[in-house]
């Protein structure tokens, strides 16, 4: 496995928070024991994704550098097997 961690930023201004990234911020309790200690989750004060024509698009997550829009626990899930399969096979994604 990489020695880096998988790093997810939540957005939490006020539209992605009101939108679901208030819930979003507890996704580590969610989480299969074996792929917590290899996320960091960070909760950011604004990823500044979202423009008058994406605020439609929140809440906003990035992991590992990719933008995710109408996040989702479930969503952030599949991105994080994606990494964690890939991390295991020795592959990047």
């Amino acid at each position: 496995m990489c020695a880096d961690k998988i790093k997810i930023d939540i957005c939490c201004g006020t539209t992605c928070y009101l939108l679901g990234a208030a819930d979003l911020v507890q996704l580590e309790a969610k989480l299969p024991d074996e792929w917590k200690d290899k996320v960091e989750i960070a909760a950011v004060p604004c990823l500044e994704a979202c423009t008058t024509d994406k605020l439609g698009q929140a809440p906003f997550v990035r992991v590992n550098g990719e933008l995710i829009p109408r996040a989702s626990a479930e969503a952030i899930c599949e991105c994080l097997f994606e990494l964690i399969s890939g991390q295991t096979r020795g592959g990047a994604r």
